[in-house]
């Protein structure tokens, strides 16, 4: 059967037409926007709320002495020193600073980070006959502890060559027992990023000057406080002095080149110091992460490159911060926080290769990506989102079928009223 339209009647069905269509199209787009998937629908119910206030920059960022002082507050030391800060181990609160990120040499304070990184993995009891080729490549001019091939030695006594007399020739050592030097260094980069140190920049894990290795005071301060919290830094990074093996059984004492620690040398001991860890290159002149302990408080303190004075500067600058920082207790509002420290990793139970030190395959340290710098990946549509778009489809098909039934029912009957 063929449905036509007689002249008379096309203008008025066009019209009626035209008016169910409108209509069945209003209806599918009314249908189409009750079918948006549930995220959709609650995003838009709720765009009206108000949104919790982001929060605001860090000011570390900023450069010159930063405090926010209360009234009766001590006042800041005049510290000539490029870059300090000083923090509270405990809370990881920044109560003062100076260029806390500007990026310097750090000298030896990076054996820190050395430590953070390799400690975990090579028990404190475990023996290790050292290798000529375990000796090569230490920089002319290195602090030497007095490592010597074809000897034994506890890596504990290894640990102390490198905390008191700042030793290159023991760090050689540890890193290649670790997996080699450049190995040593990529997890030494990565351990960085994990604790959210993002100043540093690994290139030699003794803290040799070499080009593009810096780090900052606030960086430094994170690697002190992480130390504290593992039981092996602290213990070694407080020792004063150490007895260390030599040739044929022999042992010749050590002392901590940390002179606040042992107050040699025209320094005074600073009460209450726990270490941490001093530096000197010629790059980057004298550096410092010191940590005392006064009453039920223990203060971080980082200096790096004091432009005035000697070779002494560095540590009567962090004496005064020191002072500062318990005088300043309650009377000064932080200008920062250092990032939570995580839980220290466990020594492993015994000498092995690295492989099985770690429980399992060895992997290469760029494979494993810090997750503080895990990058965001496009996601694929879920389930839902999916099936949304199905059925508006389906509602859309079913609207205009609907229209043109509409649309037909509509003129059959204007042909029959035309025709009678």
């Amino acid at each position: 059967m063929t449905i036509g339209f007689s002249f008379r009647t096309a203008a008025s069905r066009s019209a009626v037409t035209r008016t169910a269509l409108t209509c069945s199209a209003l209806c599918a787009a009314g249908l189409l926007a009750a079918a948006q998937s549930p995220a959709t629908a609650v995003t838009t119910a709720v765009a009206g709320a108000p949104r919790p206030a982001a929060p605001p920059p860090a000011s570390l960022d900023r450069t010159g002495t930063l405090v926010r002082a209360r009234p009766g507050a001590p006042d800041v030391p005049d510290v000539s020193a490029l870059s300090w800060l000083v923090a509270d181990a405990r809370t990881g609160d920044v109560l003062a600073s100076h260029n806390a990120h500007r990026r310097l040499p750090p000298a030896s304070t990076l054996k820190t980070l050395f430590a953070l990184t390799v400690l975990p993995t090579l028990p404190g009891t475990t023996l290790h006959t050292v290798r000529e080729r375990e000796l090569e490549g230490i920089g002319a001019g290195s602090s030497m502890v007095g490592v010597e091939d074809g000897i034994t030695y506890r890596v504990a006594d290894l640990w102390r060559g490198v905390f008191l007399n700042s030793g290159n020739d023991a760090v050689h050592v540890l890193a290649s027992m670790n997996g080699g030097w450049t190995s040593t260094a990529a997890q030494m980069q990565a351990k960085a990023r994990a604790l959210g140190a993002d100043d540093t920049h690994v290139v030699s894990p003794d803290g040799y000057d070499t080009p593009g290795q810096v780090s900052s005071a606030y960086d430094l301060a994170v690697f002190g406080r992480a130390g504290l919290r593992n039981p092996d830094f602290a213990r070694y990074c407080s020792t004063a002095e150490a007895m260390f093996p030599g040739e044929a059984g022999s042992r010749y004492g050590i002392q901590n080149t940390n002179r606040l620690l042992t107050g040699a040398n025209g320094v005074g001991h600073y009460p209450g110091l726990i270490g941490v860890k001093n530096g000197y290159t010629t790059n980057a002149g004298n550096t410092l992460i010191a940590a005392a302990k006064r009453g039920s408080r223990t203060l971080v303190v980082t200096v790096m490159n004091p432009q005035a004075g000697g070779g002494l500067t560095v540590y009567e600058e962090a004496r005064s911060l020191l002072d500062w920082g318990f005088a300043a207790d309650g009377r000064v509002d932080p200008v920062g926080t250092l990032p939570e420290v995580p839980a220290a990793p466990a020594a492993a139970a015994g000498p092995s290769a690295p492989a099985a030190r770690h429980g399992g395959p060895a992997r290469s340290p760029a494979a494993v990506r810090p997750a503080d710098s895990a990058r965001p990946v496009a996601a694929a549509p879920s389930d839902d989102e999916e099936s949304g778009w199905s059925d508006a489809a389906g509602i859309a098909g079913a609207a205009a079928l609907g229209a043109a039934g509409v649309a037909l029912v509509l003129r059959l009957r204007a042909r029959r009223s035309g025709r009678g």
